[in-house]
């Protein structure tokens, strides 16, 4: 498999200009002359935002430019050694030896392993000085040929050997640290860091194992193993796979970049944290995807944020489901089956129907289940924001919490705050110090009874009346509601649905929509239904407004992006932001202030026709959950479409793009 780099894929000693955009584009340029990627500036694209991501420099003047792409037909390696070095973030400075990975979407494992392998192989200096004194392009692919398939494989988790026991009671005893090392495309960064890392443990004399969850297949690391470590490293972008193997260990955790930056630093640290009695430690459960993308310290404004969108992320499936329950039952019992479902299930059965037949009966079963799933909408909301403090053992304290929040009618806001109590609650109780003996009891029984006491405690005790006040006010506020401040608080939740398509502030304003829906009601409350159905349109504006612009104006549009476009069609039907991010990534400037206006403009004529839906997610999908007013929610989000389509077209075709180096700072959320 030694084509993964040709003589053509290599350029030597060229001055390619002072940008990581102009180098990366001359990289996708060759890719594309030598028939492996359909779309140069596709390709070029794809990679660009991935580094604004993360600089892909490391340490020796070195660059590895990396990305999955459809445009990408076959997995390529181009190369180019620059004459004038360009920075590409590394804190060394600038790099010579860039290396450009270019993978297709589906790539298979054994290209994968070879990537990685050369990855790895651009820690070691006789390799990276052998690369610098290289006269040819031939010369280039061989020493690369011979790393990538010459070599044999390196496992994905090695050990690196302590050094030979001594007898000497005046040496210290051998530290012993395991880590796992994973990036967003486990192609380069993760091997590198892990090789830094193991490098590094040797030159120090620390006995060391790591574990690589990468794109090439992982090898766990041996229980024996970690059993016997003193402290962690978890150098990781993304999460890491099986974490409560490692629970009660000394915890270092950072982006995986500081693995390849600082391999020092990071084994000094994890050894001073083993002795540290107060030093963090791996949880006694798996962390949630949120609480993964932290490093080794984090604010207070940081964890509150990743608390509140694991709480909702956790909630969304008990009000998904219930919400289309709620809306089926509606469909099949009409909307009387409010006042007689209780009693049809109580008086009835499937072979005892009431007079009001098969459908009506149906609909109260489903009317019911679907009540009883939002009835857990608070609880679960404090439970898994207390989860993100505290794992497990703040579960049960955040559920109880949650629950007290509901019976107290403090609603939402009331499960908010059971939530971070009985999180940050638990997170103390189970920071004590206690005998060997206790520790079994600690997370089953002592955490959650103590934290239960505290956090329920003082909700019922002083914070849940002033608490259901504040809601009953706010919930008043909002059912008052109506035209112009309506209209504006549609036209703010459609901007803020569009800034960052499923970033933070996306997030934000989604989540305030889903907390409020177990609130709302059709008869009585019917504002929390209309603010779900204006983030909802505004949602699916920007995927089906790039969908309908790659239609009208191919021209504009790269390939892959009309791709995507065939895509975004269904994504944005079904209410997903993302199908929109593709484009977002390749043109910011343009394309973001093109969806916020469409999907603003959305959420206005939402707020303003009275649309509601009883469904947290489904796009038009979910129609039976708009009542009779499914009609109005298609018509606001077919506007809101045109405007971002026709706004999106002009731009391009009127405005000038902005200078490529600024693509690299403009960080898309994904």
């Amino acid at each position: 498999m030694s084509d993964l780099i040709t003589t053509q894929l290599v350029t030597l000693d060229a001055h390619l200009g002072t940008s990581t955009t102009e180098v990366i584009n001359h990289l996708a340029n060759l890719v594309a002359k030598a028939s492996r990627a359909t779309d140069a500036s596709a390709l070029a694209e794809h990679a660009l935002a991935r580094e604004a991501k993360t600089a892909t420099g490391v340490p020796g003047g070195i660059a590895i430019p990396h990305c999955r792409s459809a445009a990408v037909t076959t997995p390529t390696l181009a190369m180019a050694r620059l004459a004038t070095p360009v920075d590409f973030g590394a804190k060394d400075g600038p790099a010579d030896l860039i290396f450009f990975i270019a993978a297709p979407e589906g790539a298979d494992k054994e290209h994968l392993k070879l990537l990685s392998k050369l990855a790895r192989a651009l820690v070691k200096k006789t390799f990276t000085a052998a690369l610098r004194e290289a006269t040819s392009a031939s010369e280039i692919v061989a020493l690369v040929s011979a790393v990538i398939s010459d070599n044999p494989t390196v496992p994905a988790a090695a050990t690196v050997a302590a050094p030979a026991p001594t007898t000497d009671p005046s040496r210290a005893r051998v530290s012993k640290i395991v880590a796992v090392t994973a990036c967003p495309t486990g192609i380069a960064h993760t091997y590198m860091a892990a090789d830094s890392l193991a490098q590094t443990a040797e030159e120090l004399g620390i006995d060391f194992a790591v574990e690589t969850q990468g794109s090439s297949g992982s090898t766990a690391l041996d229980p024996a193993i970690i059993e016997a470590a003193d402290a962690v490293i978890f150098a990781v972008d993304v999460d890491v796979r099986d974490r409560a193997r490692f629970a009660g260990k000394p915890l270092i955790q950072v982006p995986v970049k500081r693995g390849i930056d600082e391999p020092e630093k990071l084994l000094k640290d994890a050894i001073a944290a083993a002795s540290d009695p107060q030093a963090r430690r791996v949880p006694s459960a798996t962390a949630s995807a949120e609480s993964e993308q932290t490093s080794d310290k984090q604010g207070f404004g940081a964890q509150l944020k990743r608390a509140l969108l694991t709480g909702v992320s956790y909630m969304i499936p008990f009000v998904a489901g219930g919400g289309l329950l709620i809306a089926l039952g509606f469909l099949l019992g009409g909307y009387a089956i409010t006042d007689v479902a209780d009693k049809y299930l109580t008086d009835n059965t499937l072979f005892n129907l009431p007079d009001a037949g098969l459908m009506a009966y149906l609909g109260a079963v489903a009317y019911k289940i679907g009540g009883l799933s939002m009835g857990f909408l608070v609880p679960a909301l404090a439970g898994y924001i207390a989860y993100a403090y505290a794992d497990r053992p703040g579960i049960a304290p955040g559920f109880t919490a949650g629950a007290v929040a509901g019976f107290m009618g403090a609603g939402f806001l009331g499960g908010i705050v059971g939530g971070l109590i009985a999180g940050l609650a638990a997170r103390w109780v189970s920071s004590w110090k206690v005998p060997r003996w206790l520790r079994g009891l600690m997370p089953v029984v002592i955490v959650p009874l103590l934290a239960s006491i505290i956090a329920s405690g003082l909700m019922i005790l002083f914070l849940g009346g002033p608490i259901a006040k504040l809601t009953e006010a706010l919930n008043s506020w909002l059912s008052g509601m109506s035209g112009t401040a309506a209209a504006i608080l549609g036209l703010i939740l459609g901007l803020m649905m569009a800034i960052d398509l499923g970033g933070p502030v996306n997030k934000v304003a989604y989540a305030f929509a889903v907390a409020g829906l177990g609130a709302g009601s059709l008869t009585e409350n019917p504002a929390p239904l209309m603010i779900m159905a204006a983030v909802m349109a505004a949602g699916m504006v920007p995927p089906l407004a790039m969908a309908l612009a790659t239609t009208v104006s191919p021209k504009l549009f790269t390939g892959a992006e009309r791709e995507n476009g065939k895509a975004a069609w269904l994504l944005g039907a079904a209410f997903i932001s993302e199908g929109a991010i593709p484009f977002a990534a390749a043109d910011p400037l343009r394309v973001i202030p093109a969806s916020m206006v469409g999907a603003g403009v959305t959420g206005s004529l939402i707020m303003t026709f009275d649309v509601v839906s009883q469904a947290p997610h489904g796009g038009a999908f979910v129609f039976f959950a708009m009542n009779n007013t499914w009609p109005m929610f298609l018509l606001a989000t077919v506007i809101g479409t045109l405007i971002s389509a026709a706004l999106v077209i002009i731009l391009k075709k009127f405005v000038r793009k902005a200078a490529a180096p600024n693509v690299e700072s403009v960080k898309v959320a994904a």
